[in-house]
């Protein structure tokens, strides 16, 4: 269980990251709300691209002090994670985000795109939803929890792949993620992030279509190319599995 994508678990301390860098493009502002295994290593990578991160939890700033001391991204309140931010990315549990705060994103750029990470771990932590059971994609619902578009992406990323796997645009066996929402200018915005991340991404269309990616399915964890994970995205099926119900 601890092993799949999204899913705490222990991550061993990270002594260096390597930083892949493939094209140049002007520093951004990015917020992360989320300092767990993923929000934790998209930070190190984020800002070893040079961009000017944010990171905020659920605890506050000062548990932060040491992923600040290490990475040099500046720790805030969740309240102040997205002001300024022309990327946000919420990566918590879905139990936790109807508890974000009422206007987070008050105060990020008018076009900000923001990416949800998340999963629906119902029998693992986050209970039964009742809306996700009876069908709606799980970034559908965190849309309308948050009062605002989202990208689907990360979810089914292991949080150690973010800093092992990065290889240069064109290199041979260059991991592919999926990528789902509907707002396609902030598509193309997390899309370029994650190419300079140093992944590829396949576009699995708009958010209805999110389902796709979700746990359970055969893009779910997968570490495959471009071909491959398109193959994996055409093969999945809507029907939730009884791993993945409450």
């Amino acid at each position: 269980m601890f092993g799949e994508p999204g899913i705490p678990r222990a991550v061993p301390e990270v002594t260096s990251v390597t930083t892949v860098r493939t094209f140049e493009r002007a520093v951004m502002k990015i917020g992360i709300i989320g300092a767990g295994n993923i929000g934790g290593n998209l930070t190190r990578r984020l800002t070893a691209l040079g961009h000017d991160v944010s990171v905020a939890n659920s605890r506050g700033p000062h548990t932060l002090t040491a992923l600040a001391e290490e990475t040099g991204a500046t720790p805030v309140p969740v309240e102040e994670a997205a002001r300024g931010a022309q990327v946000v990315v919420v990566t918590i549990p879905l139990k936790a985000v109807p508890d974000l705060p009422k206007g987070f994103l008050d105060g990020a750029a008018d076009d900000v795109a923001v990416i949800d990470t998340g999963n629906y771990y119902p029998q693992q932590r986050d209970g039964r939803i009742a809306e996700i059971e009876d069908g709606l994609p799980e970034s559908r619902w965190t849309e309308r929890q948050i009062g605002h578009p989202v990208i689907k992406a990360f979810n089914g990323t292991y949080a150690d792949d973010i800093l092992d796997k990065p290889q240069p645009k064109g290199a041979p066996g260059r991991v592919a993620l999926p990528v789902s929402g509907d707002d396609e200018t902030a598509k193309k915005v997390v899309r370029d992030l994650i190419d300079e991340l140093g992944f590829d991404t396949v576009d699995n269309g708009g958010q209805d279509e999110s389902w796709r990616q979700q746990p359970g399915t055969p893009v779910y964890g997968n570490r495959g190319g471009v071909e491959e994970i398109r193959k994996a995205l055409a093969a999945a099926t809507p029907e939730r599995t009884a791993d993945w119900r409450a």
